[in-house]
């Protein structure tokens, strides 16, 4: 086989290939920025669940929690038999919009490996429960 040949055939190849995982077809305009997460207004003292990317604005309080994404998942499925039920770390963002200041935190459904609660702009901010695909979480703001 010609060696030009077959380098030119594997450069094509490569080119193809590499072009193939895009998610944006020619053409189409990438998002400057992503759309901005639904908001939902909850009372102080109260539960809220949020699903990923949501966010509850805390009534009479400038404070923001919103559902960032799950860090880590070892809880049991409910399929399987398991020695210990496992923790899920969540990622969550406490803003105070008033004042433009954020931070992350990351709350676990367990005691074992981290914090279930945390304080930012004198609020509390307590994980109670994570759905089974961790989509969901319910949180409560005090």
């Amino acid at each position: 086989m010609d060696p030009q040949r077959f380098a030119a055939g594997l450069f094509a190849f490569a080119v193809v290939a590499a072009g193939a995982g895009s998610s944006v077809a020619a053409g189409q305009p990438i998002p400057a920025r992503p759309a901005a997460p639904s908001t939902v207004n909850a009372a102080p003292r109260g539960d809220v669940t949020l699903r990923v990317g949501e966010e509850a604005a805390i009534q009479g309080k400038d404070l923001a929690v919103r559902y960032l994404r799950v860090v880590s998942d070892s809880r049991c499925r409910p399929t399987m038999t398991c020695v210990w039920q496992g923790e899920a770390t969540l990622a969550f963002l406490l803003s105070e919009p008033g004042r433009g200041e954020s931070t992350t935190a990351e709350l676990h459904s367990g005691p074992r490996t981290g914090p279930q609660a945390t304080s930012f702009a004198a609020g509390r901010v307590e994980l109670v429960s994570v759905s089974e695909d961790g989509l969901a979480a319910t949180v409560r703001v005090s």
